[in-house]
């Protein structure tokens, strides 16, 4: 198990959740990782409330408008754990790609 912080409704930052979810397990050719930190960015934001954001106040161009609100969930969100940058150490690095790539 590990601790993140979950959103299963768009809205303000009351709906952020701080659980225990389940640990993904890496498959044969990913490497696994500690996230030791994270930051929050703007496209966070955004998907957090992005049932809010009309056509209108969209920043890209407005046929990326419904392509974005089908990828991030029409009236829930698809991914429930935000972030993108991170900080992390390895935990576990399959041996097909310690052979392929020596660290």
């Amino acid at each position: 198990m590990m601790k993140a912080i979950v959103y299963s409704e768009y809205g303000a930052p009351e709906v952020l959740r701080l659980k225990e979810v389940e640990k993904p397990a890496p498959k044969d050719n990913e490497i696994q990782v500690r996230v030791r930190a994270t930051s929050i960015t703007v496209g966070d934001l955004w998907a957090r409330n992005f049932k809010a954001i009309s056509p209108r106040e969209f920043s890209m161009p407005l046929p990326l408008w419904l392509p974005s609100r089908m990828f991030f969930g029409i009236s829930k969100p698809r991914i429930s754990i935000l972030g993108s940058e991170l900080f992390f150490t390895s935990e576990k690095v399959p041996i097909l790609l310690t052979k392929k790539y020596p660290l």
